[in-house]
């Protein structure tokens, strides 16, 4: 899908709608206050080599028993900031589905490694496979409304610790748009790129056209463990992008307020970017998000509240505000099923989130706080995703889009079906294929009667029964094979 067919959101602007969560002032103050913790607080840091590299950089260090804390000048963030690339482009393996990244260029995603799934077709709850996974990125190269791939499920039927390279393989094989998935440590991150690499004729094309993006979890709050310092240093000194996503929960990781945990986020993704920034300057960094508030009746998550999309709203801004990639949720829901609640939720966040400009907004296909991914959601979402972007494009105040010739030759008491304008727009105007605006009569005959959701399921089977990718360059899937079975050799030396 060329990034030409994304339309952007309009702030303070020409044309399209949009959304401006914080004035200029307030912005800043956030931006000086999250400064002010990266100094005064710090990060807690678990690696040594990571220890070493802000150092380097000019970070004051206090050392602990195993760990330390990292305290930042101000210029050091500042600095880090203005290294990371402003407009960067998320490479597919088909250079059709490049995705150009400009501010208020809108895209979406579904949400990333749900550990359930509902059979698409038994529609039982279970744990998914590789097998489900490849079939979750399949329907997502089918769908134009999937600008980039996450990983939708973990290959749970593997081993867990060369899992993310199942996860690649699955997803290398099964589209041509840029990746996203957790790495998960330093030695899978390796081996993840020399797999992307094989799929792309080599290192130095890999270089020239990263086809995968890792995401990098910061602790809350406020820490950088092994796994993912270890993640940004092997990624950064190879040229593969990061995207730091941190996962605050306001009032349980954060404080209970939503100023104080956007501060609190933004303290731990900065701290990842500066060290990105100092391992290898100009790697591109894409300023990510999957907090939400902790619903304290229920000791858990909750991410189709009003709260999340405002979360998300907040962060977009923070993230063009530094000029970097933004990557927030919308559209997903804590219902359990893919019913009214689903919809509303999913409604409510994803369009918050587009107003406001994010890159990409990932949820698509989530259930239950983001444990259960459903095929048929993920349909829907699209279906909905689609009016929303063309609610995005707003309405043009043009001389031709006015259209003040064509009202006076009509005249009172004309008509406009049959007039050439109405031909030559209407193609434009909002479509859809699965919401139904037919008539009941014609409806039950299109569809038999079969509600949304029947049919969603149905689009699912056809979609998995007849579209196939592009094929992997000759050798790829051998390649990738060798790696993964040569690292889980590796793997059951060191258990034995």
């Amino acid at each position: 899908m060329a990034d030409a067919r994304i339309p952007k959101t309009g702030m303070n602007a020409v044309s399209g709608l949009g959304l401006k969560i914080f004035s200029d002032d307030e912005i800043e103050t956030i931006h000086y206050a999250t400064l002010e913790v990266l100094h005064e607080v710090g990060i807690k840091v678990e690696s040594e080599k990571a220890l070493e590299i802000f150092h380097g950089g000019g970070a004051l260090i206090e050392k602990m028993n195993g760990y330390g804390i990292v305290k930042f000048p101000s210029y050091l963030v500042e600095d880090c900031i203005r290294c990371a690339p402003r407009t960067i482009t998320w490479y597919g393996r088909d250079p059709a589905n490049d995705f150009k990244v400009e501010p208020h260029r809108v895209g979406f995603s579904t949400f990333g490694e749900c550990i359930q799934l509902i059979d698409p077709y038994t529609r039982e709850l279970r744990s998914p496979t590789k097998k489900d996974l490849a079939d979750a990125t399949r329907v997502c190269d089918y769908l134009d409304e999937i600008a980039v791939v996450e990983r939708a499920v973990g290959s749970l039927d593997q081993y867990s610790e060369s899992q993310s390279l199942h996860n690649f393989q699955a997803m290398a094989t099964n589209t041509t748009k840029h990746i996203f998935l957790g790495f998960n440590n330093g030695e899978s991150a390796k081996r993840i790129i020399e797999m992307a690499a094989a799929c792309v004729g080599g290192m130095e094309n890999l270089r020239q056209r990263p086809i995968v993006t890792a995401f990098v979890c910061p602790t809350s709050p406020l820490e950088l463990v092994h796994t993912c310092t270890d993640v940004i240093i092997e990624c950064a000194s190879s040229g593969i992008g990061v995207s730091p996503v941190s996962m605050v929960l306001s009032g349980a990781t954060a404080p209970a307020t939503l100023a104080g945990s956007l501060i609190t986020h933004n303290a731990e993704v900065l701290s990842a970017i500066v060290l990105t920034q100092l391992t290898r300057k100009g790697t591109p960094c894409t300023y990510a998000s999957c907090s939400t508030i902790m619903d304290l009746r229920f000791a858990g998550p909750a991410i189709g509240t009003p709260e999340y999309g405002i979360i998300s709203a907040g962060l977009t801004r923070i993230a063009q505000y530094y000029q970097l990639p933004c990557w927030v949720g919308g559209g997903n829901s804590d219902s359990k099923l893919p019913d009214a609640q689903a919809a509303y939720e999913a409604g409510l966040t994803t369009t918050i989130s587009a107003l406001a400009g994010a890159n990409i907004i990932y949820g698509a296909g989530c259930l239950e706080s983001g444990l259960t991914f459903d095929f048929g959601k993920l349909i829907m979402d699209c279906e909905e995703i689609k009016m929303i972007r063309h609610t995005l494009k707003g309405i043009a105040i043009t001389d031709y889009q006015m259209a003040l010739d064509v009202i006076k030759e009509v005249g009172p008491g004309g008509e406009y079906i049959t007039h050439q304008h109405t031909y030559d727009n209407m193609k434009k105007m909002s479509r859809s294929n699965l919401f139904d605006r037919r008539k009941r009569d014609a409806w039950l005959e299109k569809t038999g009667g079969k509600n949304l959701t029947e049919r969603a399921y149905d689009e699912v089977k056809h979609i998995l029964k007849s579209h196939r990718p592009l094929p992997l360059p000759d050798g790829a899937a051998e390649s990738m094979r060798s790696i993964i079975e040569e690292y889980e050799s590796e793997l059951t030396a060191r258990r034995n």
